[in-house]
């Protein structure tokens, strides 16, 4: 492409409708006014959503490699458009599920292709940088989310968090034909081994949703687990049988491919602590206003603005590994200190924690991207890209059940605000101390971090 940077702006603009979803939890308490929701019901609107696109993501990122990244992505964004105009005007809440579930749909065909997509823009040699502008998007989108949905509700109701979304999508549309479209190989589909796949993810994420919910029996989620674990080993089994599957087993048998993306997994989960707790803390116990909290809280996004192009810079410099250690020890230096914090915390002392963990998951994103991609053959962009964005989501899905399960049980034993600042306390803690453990306990493999270039599987 002649003009690279815009394209990368084509592929930001339609990426950013995933992030942008954060605008979602603003707007919940009027969704819950209007359908009549219980307030635990309200959960179902982001289980069938993060359920339905964790599900399809590494299915939809090998679909785009066999045809096409340009017309997955397109696709993605006319099922996007629909599916939160069906949202909108959703006249009861099952249909409004269903549309949650079309969105999810569009978020996997359309995100899982956008890393590939923003480094086919760049020569190879550039491939860092493309990432570095792709995850710069990416984290921009998130801090406006919270800023947008606020404004949207307040000024048009609840609908307008999910149709200022449409025309994103659809200019987008318009303006991807600028994007490349080379011609793809022709290569067989492994269609069994998606069903096994798209089977394993779901129930996987559908026990970690389950497991936090008290009213659900805890052996359900225990059950599919087990299912989720055996559908693991019989896709295993398949994948090694065919010769084209969605994703080589044989990659996760080498510590230096499956340690940064256990890593990334674990410094997600820790990471969603901010998003989990910290809202809580600023607003009760450091009795800032929303406003304030919502400023508080975009440092942590402000911090992988600048640690995205950092990384790019550092991996020329240290390499990708070096770069990802980095990246996850600044994460886990981040949020460790905000288990010492209290009602006498200055606001300015836990802004620079967020910034310090946002850096962190800045120069991790971008550096741990480009290991995976560098890892898989350059015909598997697609599922390169869309499995370091899984292992996010899994981080996440992972980090709202085993965070809520911490703070609940630090504040056994105290009462009112004694109780929610000792669950808070042990909650950082065990994420920023347990994260900095796992990565010192990743030296005992010190050829994971060696600057030793990954050997491609292919």
């Amino acid at each position: 492409m002649t003009r690279p940077q815009l394209g990368l702006v084509i592929v930001g603009l339609g990426a950013s409708l995933a992030p942008l979803d954060i605008a979602v939890n603003v707007a919940l308490p009027a969704i819950t006014g209007h359908f009549k929701l219980a307030l635990g019901d309200v959960q179902w609107l982001v289980i069938c959503y993060v359920l339905v696109y964790g599900s399809l993501m590494l299915v939809a990122g090998k679909l785009g490699d066999l045809f096409g990244h340009r017309l997955l992505f397109r696709l993605g964004l006319v099922v996007s458009a629909v599916g939160c105009a069906a949202c909108a005007i959703a006249p009861d809440w099952p249909l409004f599920l269903w549309a949650r579930a079309a969105q999810g749909i569009g978020t996997a065909l359309a995100l899982s292709c956008t890393p590939a997509l923003a480094t086919s823009l760049f020569p190879e040699s550039e491939r860092t940088k493309a990432l570095a502008g792709f995850a710069s998007t990416m984290a921009l989108a998130a801090a406006l989310g919270p800023f947008l949905g606020g404004v949207l509700v307040e000024l048009w109701g609840w609908p307008a968090v999910y149709w200022v979304r449409v025309p994103i999508a659809l200019v987008t549309l318009a303006l991807s034909g600028f994007l490349p479209a080379p011609k793809p190989e022709s290569r067989p589909f492994d269609a069994a081994g998606a069903l096994l796949l798209a089977a394993c993810m779901s129930t996987l994420l559908l026990s970690l949703v389950l497991s936090q919910r008290r009213e659900v029996p805890g052996l359900w989620a225990a059950a599919l687990f087990v299912v989720a674990l055996a559908l693991v080993a019989l896709y295993v089994r398949h994948a090694n049988r065919v010769p084209e599957p969605i994703i080589r087993p044989a990659l996760f048998a080498d510590a230096r491919f499956t340690v940064p993306n256990v890593l990334n997994v674990l410094a997600n989960l820790a990471g969603f602590s901010i998003l989990l707790l910290t809202p809580y803390y600023l607003t009760n116990v450091l009795k800032l206003t929303a406003l304030g909290s919502g400023i508080v809280l975009a440092m942590a996004f402000a911090g992988s603005l600048t640690g995205a192009p950092l990384s790019a810079f550092l991996v020329r410099r240290i390499g990708q590994r070096r770069t990802v250690f980095a990246g996850v020890a600044f994460v886990g230096l981040g949020l460790l200190p905000l288990a010492f914090t209290g009602v006498n915390t200055p606001v300015l002392v836990v802004a620079f924690l967020l910034v310090l963990e946002g850096i962190g998951q800045g120069l991790l994103t971008v550096a741990y991207t480009d290991i995976v991609t560098a890892t898989l053959p350059p015909r598997d962009r697609g599922v390169a890209g869309s499995l370091s964005l899984l292992t996010r989501t899994l981080g996440i899905v992972s980090g709202a059940s085993v965070l809520t399960a911490l703070q609940a049980r630090g504040a056994e034993g105290f009462a009112g605000m004694a109780g929610f600042l000792a669950g808070y306390r042990l909650a950082f803690l065990v994420a920023g101390g347990g994260l900095l453990a796992v990565l010192l306990l990743s030296c005992l493999w010190p050829r994971v971090w060696s600057n030793k270039e990954a050997t491609r599987s292919g």
